[in-house]
């Protein structure tokens, strides 16, 4: 079953793909007017299963259900939340542990933080 998962933010979203629980990330995309069609166009092109939206707690948790309820009305796919709790923090780690240049830090780590919320969802 191919997978999407998503680690949403206000300015980036990142988006890591799994094939038979083989993850790797992807790219990040800007959260932007464009960004749902970009995660429908991928979903699409890469016949997708299932999506994985990591959801944090607090007051951004919100803002995360309003982005899954525009997702839904425009994937027609199940999408579940994983929570995301250090999310970023552990991307930040296997980010420095393989020794990546720092210039391109914001180019991968949400889309590293989307592959460890994925990894936490379809490794339950």
């Amino acid at each position: 079953m191919n997978c999407l998962g998503i680690d949403y933010g206000s300015r980036r979203i990142g988006l890591a793909f799994s094939v038979d629980h083989i993850i790797s990330p992807l790219e990040v995309i800007q959260n932007d007017q464009y960004a749902i069609s970009r995660i429908l166009s991928f979903c699409q092109n890469h016949a997708i299963h299932k999506v994985y939206v990591g959801l944090s707690t607090g007051e951004f948790a919100q803002t995360i259900h309003i982005f899954i309820d525009k997702l839904r009305s425009v994937l027609q796919l199940p999408i579940e939340t994983v929570e995301e709790a250090v999310s970023t923090i552990e991307a930040d780690y296997i980010f420095k542990t393989n020794r990546k240049k720092n210039k391109n830090y914001y180019q991968n780590i949400d889309s590293i933080a989307a592959a460890v919320i994925l990894s936490r969802a379809i490794h339950v």
